[in-house]
């Protein structure tokens, strides 16, 4: 091994391990409240028919309580809300408590007896997101559960006609997949609430059911969207602290005329503005509390049970997750407002910005704001207020007495909430009242500040181009804001792209210091898609932000901004520079999927490099120098990305669209829920990148086969006491009956049980001929009585073609012989070193096989107790029959039978056209590895029998 390698592939996996960093590391810290038990939790299983407890005993249903109500409702005598909850990928029924609880203290503190009745189901913690055979059962499952739930309520005067159902990650694609089924009736199901769910496509898609599923899923929702326009859904993504699931797969993939149907980021959500993990997202107490809040609003006093209008249910959800106006929901606009107080209360504001705090005493207080002598210089209008009371506190003056305003219409609709203050900007031409009027008082003695000022729009827009991606950090874009106003808006020119990722530094500092200013806000506004967020800073002070997206911008759309709320009379320094670890963080976020075909290409081409080796010399290169040798780009992404050149002329995509299935491509990063069964992405960054993702693929099966190198020397060491020591070539091996008959009980094993079972055992076999194979060049190693080769045998094979009559005495002679017994050469060392770097490449290439298959094995072996032997449906079977076969012949498979083979040059040709093919229709359908890899050690094993 070269150090030259060594360097080259240790710089890789650290531009990897910095990668893996940046993605799970590189977040801010968790800002999530926790979620609190005030009494014991009691899960009440629901019976349920004997059919539907027949046909699922793997599932249950349970109704949620604590104390009191607990023991209220042992007899199921209900009359609250229905709200089911679905756990996702190995979620717990149990998780449903964050919900049920707050639901229940939220309940105790209202009056007339609202409350909700908290339901989950349990899944058996199945890992649905990798094994997708048992997501229709979980499907119809869920359907029997809500039938059974609006059972329960049969007794009641107005029992409830649907059931709102709350998914976390798999359980939110389950609940979408409801109206997928023919019985389904969609009036069951009025309002579906998703979290951090993958909607537009699977994380990684390891077997056809899981990809199926989807589909139909998405045919459902964007093919026959009509008869769902009442019912409403609500996406969340957790942000990048969630890297399970990005956020920009959360997107639904619905009609985007369809109003109903949102899709945000909790970064975003009023009140909320925290980044959440995969599993923290449930106990999140800001987005529990924003749910449990929304759900109690929509309930209709008179019922005790959801409202039915889908505008109602819209007008909640707006106002709890999209922008919060910090008012009461459903106050009156229209009517206008009589506003009272003594003159004394009233002040008219001719200066261009208003600085007012609130004394401890209470007193009433207006501020009165001329618009007449302010339309033509000024555009906007801006106030902001760090009272937090929900009432309306700007208004529009429709009638003026003296220097009093008498009747007014309220203008606080537009208000924004962000976590330091309110605020509020009105466009000045669109307004037809005389006076602005600010409220102030604080007859409460609660004190607060209120500053409002006129603003010009383009004189507090500033436009900045953000470095380029491969600037590494040693460009800066800055800008210097002298502020004079209390909002400054920059525009990140050329910043749209999901692989980009800038620092970007805000340093703030003021002349005169003030113990009373407000803080400074800043937020990264995106038009596209709703995943702004939010940092609150102090005066002064050197903040630092992440310039990340979840998604890529459409066409003809704006760029990011960048919202400066900030203190008046004080100097603002912005500066934008590109950070490489964040980049290499977002690559992996999207373009991750990719980094195990990558492998397998790399260790295929490893074997094809030792297969090669053998046909040239009749000795296979050594492991390492195989795989180094694998990182070939140019050979395998070149020709992919000249096919997909050819793919955008019409005329080669019907040709091809005609024999061949469509080529695969990352799902699309933009959130208009195109994907690649609709409209093909035309994204070419991820292609773009191919070169830096062969190279960590190649750095994985580097490393990855060091590695296996390793262990398997110090398992041999461990079972080399229960071995006597060997010195044949042939330990390990099977006889040829002996395969025969594994062959044949293993396929029966994988049929009558689990695909992947057969493929592990298949894989343990081989692993004994290689831990075999390692004793022995141990045992060979330490012998002192090796008799040096005179004449290699190696000229008399395939690799060269003159043979010289020496040659041939040589070998028709007999071994040399001490005491009648023959003595080993060092040539037979070599050949069981040959015969270890071959089947070490086979067992890297067998172990992927072995990965993708185990989460079907996992879902087997923890569903024995509940169903029948056999695994129904397989994804692993009958596809890897081949692959077991192929297993099973090449564990007797050596390099001196391969140098003798008349189908190993063929073979050796054969290994680069499959890798180019894996590249091309792999990457969204992982499981097509297992297919390749077959077709590749098929002929492998065909060349040691021919």
């Amino acid at each position: 091994m070269r150090a030259a390698t060594v360097a080259f592939y240790g710089c890789a996996l650290g531009l990897l391990a910095m990668g893996l960093r940046e993605l799970l590391l590189g977040f801010e810290e968790n800002r999530c409240s926790m979620t609190y038990m005030f009494e014991h939790p009691h899960y009440r299983r629901v019976a349920l028919p004997r059919r539907v407890a027949h046909m699922y005993p793997a599932y249950g249903l349970y109704l949620y309580g604590e104390g009191q109500y607990a023991q209220d409702t042992r007899r199921f005598k209900l009359t609250g809300a229905p709200v089911l909850f679905l756990p996702g990928n190995a979620g717990s029924y149990k998780q449903a408590r964050s919900l049920g609880s707050v639901a229940l203290r939220k309940a105790e503190a209202l009056e007339g007896g609202v409350h909700l009745n908290v339901f989950t189901i349990d899944f058996n913690e199945e890992l649905v997101a990798l094994y997708g055979g048992s997501l229709h059962r979980q499907t119809q499952f869920l359907h029997e559960s809500i039938k059974a739930i609006l059972r329960l309520y049969k007794d009641h005067e107005a029992p409830p006609r649907s059931v709102v159902l709350v998914g976390h990650s798999m359980g939110g694609v389950v609940a979408r997949a409801l109206f997928t089924l023919p019985c389904f009736s969609p009036r069951l199901v009025s309002l579906i609430i998703t979290q951090a769910s993958p909607h537009q496509a699977p994380v990684l898609s390891l077997d056809t059911h899981l990809l199926e599923f989807y589909s139909a899923v998405r045919q459902r929702w964007v093919g026959r969207p009509e008869d769902l326009r009442n019912v409403t859904v609500l996406s969340m993504g957790g942000g990048y602290r969630d890297y399970q699931v990005r956020s920009g797969l959360t997107a639904l993939s619905c009609p985007q005329d369809d109003p109903s149907k949102l899709s945000l980021v909790a970064t975003a959500v009023p009140r909320t503005w925290v980044s959440t993990d995969h599993l923290s997202i449930v106990w999140c107490k800001e987005l529990v509390l924003a749910t449990v809040r929304a759900f109690f609003d929509l309930i209709e006093p008179e019922m005790g049970q959801f409202s039915d209008d889908p505008e109602r249910r819209m007008a909640v959800l707006n106002h709890h997750f999209i922008r919060h106006p910090v008012r009461l929901l459903g106050e009156q606009l229209e009517t206008p407002i009589s506003l009272s107080g003594s003159p004394e209360a009233w002040s008219e504001v001719n200066t261009l910005r208003l600085a007012y705090s609130a004394p401890k005493e209470g007193q009433a207080k207006y501020f009165l704001f001329a618009l007449s002598s302010r339309r033509k210089a000024y555009s906007h209008f801006y106030c902001r207020s760090n009272n937090l009371e929900m009432t309306s506190w700007v208004y529009g003056c429709a009638q003026m007495k003296g220097s009093m305003c008498v009747q007014a219409v309220d203008l606080s609709l537009g208000t924004e909430l962000l976590p330091a203050y309110k605020v509020l900007t009105l466009r000045l031409r669109v307004l037809s009242v005389s006076h602005l009027v600010v409220a102030a008082s604080n007859l409460n003695g609660r004190q607060f500040t209120v500053e409002c000022e006129w603003q010009r729009q383009e004189s507090q827009t500033i436009s900045v181009q953000v470095p380029h991606v491969l600037s590494f950090g040693m460009t800066v874009s800055d800008v210097t804001l002298n502020s004079t106003g209390l909002l400054h808006t920059i525009e990140l020119q050329h910043f749209h792209q999901v692989y980009q990722a800038f620092r970007i530094s805000v340093v703030s500092y003021c002349k005169i210091t003030k113990g009373d200013r407000l803080p400074n806000v800043y937020r990264i506004k995106v038009p596209w898609f709703r995943e702004d967020s939010v940092t609150t800073s102090s005066v002064p002070s050197v903040t630092e932000i992440s310039g990340m997206l979840h998604t890529s911008r459409p066409d003809n759309t704006s760029g990011v901004l960048l919202q400066l709320h900030t203190a008046p009379n004080c100097q603002y320094k912005v500066s934008v520079r590109t950070s490489f670890p964040r980049v290499l963080g977002q690559v992996l976020r999207f373009c991750g999927p990719v980094l195990p075909v990558y492998t397998a290409v790399a260790l295929l081409l490893a074997c094809g490099g030792q297969v090669s080796s053998v046909v040239r010399t009749g000795r296979p290169l050594q492991m390492s120098q195989a795989v180094a040798r694998a990182l070939q780009p140019h050979k395998v992404d070149l020709p992919v990305y000249l096919l997909h050149l050819l793919l955008r002329c019409n005329w080669f995509q019907d040709g091809w669209s005609t024999y061949l299935p469509p080529l695969d491509a990352l799902p699309a990063t933009s959130p208009d829920g195109t994907t690649q069964e609709g409209v093909p992405p035309n994204e070419d960054w991820p292609r773009l990148l191919s070169p830096l993702l062969y190279v960590l693929g190649a750095a994985v099966a580097f490393w990855g086969s060091a590695l296996l190198r390793l262990s398997l020397q110090l398992l041999s060491l461990l079972l080399a006491p229960l071995h006597r020591p060997s010195v044949s070539l042939d330990c390990g091996t099977l006889h040829r009956r002996t395969q025969l008959l594994l062959i044949l009980c293993l396929s029966v094993l994988g049929g009558a049980s689990c695909g992947a079972l057969s493929i592990t055992a298949t894989f343990l076999l081989h692993l004994y001929r290689v831990l075999r194979l390692q004793m022995t060049e141990r045992s060979l190693s330490h012998m002192l009585n090796l008799v040096p080769e005179k004449q290699r045998d190696q000229d008399n094979r395939p690799g060269n073609k003159e043979k010289s009559t020496g040659d041939s005495e040589a070998l028709n002679s007999k071994p040399e012989e001490c005491n009648g017994a023959p003595l080993l050469s060092d040539s037979v060392l070599q050949d069981v070193r040959d015969d270890l770097q071959l089947h070490l490449s086979l067992s890297a290439l067998l172990t992927l096989p072995v990965m993708l298959c185990a989460p079907s094995l996992i879902h087997w072996t923890r569903n024995l107790r509940y169903s029948a032997a056999r695994l129904d449906p397989d994804p692993c079977w009958p596809h890897t029959v081949p692959l077991l076969i192929a297993s099973v012949l090449l564990i007797n498979c050596n390099t001196l039978t391969l140098s003798y083979s008349t189908t190993l040059p063929s073979t050796s040709r054969l290994l680069l056209p499959l890798s180019i093919a894996m590249v091309t229709f792999s990457p969204l359908h992982l499981y097509r590895v297992t297919y390749f890899l077959s077709a590749a050690m098929v002929p492998l094993a065909a060349a040691c029998l021919f």
